[in-house]
């Protein structure tokens, strides 16, 4: 059959029918998590990194991997090597957990902090350019629509 809309090699961003609803809402996050991504690499990170060493950087002392890996939401195997992997690059190191021999922490070097932080600025200045994008007086609704999205 021959159809004009070929949906299994549309991307999120095309312009499809019903693109106001919620393939509209696709093709926006679409395009965010790619600025979002473009603002990650421009310091050296990616989404993972940046949420990992957010977590370490936020709770101001060593976490161990089964925390991190709980808190991003996955297996210890994937959380040891991204440790690993922030350990490679300088922006996490490794402490012994002083009440556990066997349990290893990881914490955020000096490097970690100071990329975390410039991460953050990047990320910052894609949302308020975003933002910009939305009259004042839509902001709040707009962000009401987005949490009732979320809710379950």
């Amino acid at each position: 059959m021959n159809d004009p809309l070929d949906l299994d090699s549309a991307s999120p961003g095309d312009v499809l029918p019903g693109n106001s609803g919620m393939l509209g809402l696709l093709g926006a996050a679409h395009s965010l998590q790619q600025k979002l991504e473009v603002a990650l690499e421009s310091v050296g990170l990616s989404t993972p990194k940046y949420l990992t060493l957010q977590r370490l950087v936020e709770a101001g002392e060593p976490v161990s991997l089964s925390a991190l890996a709980e808190c991003r939401k996955c297996v210890r195997s994937n959380i040891t090597q991204l440790v690993d992997r922030l350990e490679f690059d300088g922006l996490v190191k490794r402490v012994d957990n002083p009440s556990d021999r066997r349990a290893v922490l990881a914490t955020a070097t000096q490097l970690g902090r100071d990329q975390f932080a410039a991460a953050t600025v990047a990320i910052n200045r894609v949302q308020e350019e975003l933002a910009s994008r939305i009259a004042e007086e839509d902001r709040a609704p707009f962000l009401r629509v987005l949490q009732a999205m979320r809710s379950n």
